[in-house]
């Protein structure tokens, strides 16, 4: 175990990272000069809107690895101590994305261009019943200060948490109060951080970042829905990474019983984001009031329509069918597919509850589809970020936590 108890990133693992991160760049620059450096709102919007879809997705995504590390503390859960440094090592990426997506959200926030924040125009506030009904809320300043204020408070209490987590590496706890002390300290900590994940992924965040793209809109379930979709997404890129060291002979102490947990996850929440998916679109479809189905009208019917039923499939369908057996969530192979097409099929998501709007032309009314490809190449550059920030985090601690209280209990976990 002592060859293997530090990671060390392979040479070509680093390469294909940075070879992301440059496709990312090409594609940003590219889509930059073509629609960014334009004069019309209409066409900086496509830009603009590429950025915010990803790096507030990724910057979820990687979030939702230290809400699985405090929501399994709260549990007082140890299951998942064999590959607890995985997620630790995704939550790394939290400042460095949370940076670029800071930067991202300010710049939309505070540019001339409204196109995808009406509600930062004052001059369409002042003349929008609606809008001005909501400018207590939708303004530049409360978006900057929360917006500021969710990142660091997320960079700072999951930088605790695994802090406290590598704390024992060289420094083992000898008595049975010493340990009790530290899980109550966790504990504190790992409430802490849920309480903040409660007031901003599950409440503000989404109505401010996404939601208020489409401002008129309405809907009391969207931020559970938006959690429940980068919720099974963190799960499936903690699938990847655990596969990905199992396979260069790491996590010793990982077996079939923890990748089978992990496919629980990855199948429960696939469920439960579909749960929310129909009942969102349900009862706003069913009541047909034309200010909640003018959000539904673009996606369902409209030019999104294909977008809109291809992430349902990939995000419902192909969970449901391909992960409800107990064998595939034990495979490796079947585990790393699924997980990949968790990601696209909620990168899909996100780009679906964000382009509608901006892809508006206001002067024709005609909605249109923009070219995904772009999409992709930046996605592909965050992808880059995350595997290169996370590389680098697995290496500077033991992929093992093995002086932790509960490693025993993930040592004779049986599932």
């Amino acid at each position: 175990m002592a060859n293997r108890e530090n990671f060390v990133a392979p040479k070509r693992y680093n390469t294909i990272a940075i070879a992301l991160i440059a496709i990312g760049i090409l594609s940003t620059i590219t889509l930059y000069i073509t629609a960014g450096s334009k004069d019309d709102p209409h066409q900086q919007a496509r830009f603009w809107g590429s950025l915010l879809q990803n790096s507030v997705y990724f910057l979820l995504v990687v979030n939702a690895a230290m809400f699985f590390i405090c929501a399994t503390t709260l549990a007082w859960g140890g299951w998942q101590m064999a590959f607890r440094r995985v997620p630790e090592a995704i939550s790394a990426c939290v400042p460095v994305v949370g940076v670029i997506a800071g930067a991202i959200l300010l710049s939309i926030c505070f540019s001339s261009n409204h196109e995808i924040y009406h509600w930062t125009d004052s001059a369409h506030v002042a003349h929008d019943p609606t809008l001005d009904h909501k400018k207590g809320f939708l303004n530049k300043g409360f978006f900057a200060t929360v917006t500021v204020l969710t990142i660091v408070l997320w960079s700072l209490l999951g930088w605790k948490m695994r802090k406290l987590s590598r704390s024992l590496d060289e420094n083992p706890i000898p008595t049975v109060e010493g340990r009790k002390k530290y899980m109550w300290n966790n504990t504190i900590w790992a409430a802490l951080f849920m309480i903040v994940f409660a007031l901003t992924v599950m409440s503000s965040i989404p109505w401010l970042w996404l939601m208020s793209i489409d401002a008129h809109w309405y809907s009391t379930m969207y931020s559970w829905y938006t959690f429940a979709s980068t919720f099974v997404a963190g799960m499936a890129l903690i699938a990847l990474f655990v596969v990905f060291l199992k396979n260069n002979g790491y996590l010793e102490h990982t077996n079939t019983e923890h990748l089978h947990d992990i496919g629980k996850f990855m199948f429960a929440f696939s469920i439960f984001w579909t749960y929310l998916w129909f009942s969102q679109f349900m009862l706003i479809w069913y009541a047909n009031i034309p200010e909640e189905t003018v959000y539904f009208k673009p996606r369902a019917q409209g030019e999104f329509s294909g977008v809109f039923w291809l992430m349902f499939i990939i995000n419902f369908i192909a969970p449901i069918l391909i992960l409800m057996s107990r064998d595939s969530k034990r495979n490796y192979a079947v585990i790393s597919i699924m997980a990949v097409l968790i990601l696209f099929g909620h990168w899909l998501d996100f780009f679906q509850m964000v382009f509608p709007s901006p892809m508006t032309d206001p002067k024709t009314g005609v909605t249109h589809v923009p070219n995904i490809l772009y999409d992709l190449g930046i996605a592909l550059g965050f992808v880059g970020v995350i595997m290169f920030a996370t590389g680098r985090a697995l290496s500077k601690a033991p992929l093992v936590a093995k002086n932790h209280p509960f490693m025993k209990e993930s040592l004779i976990h049986h599932t």
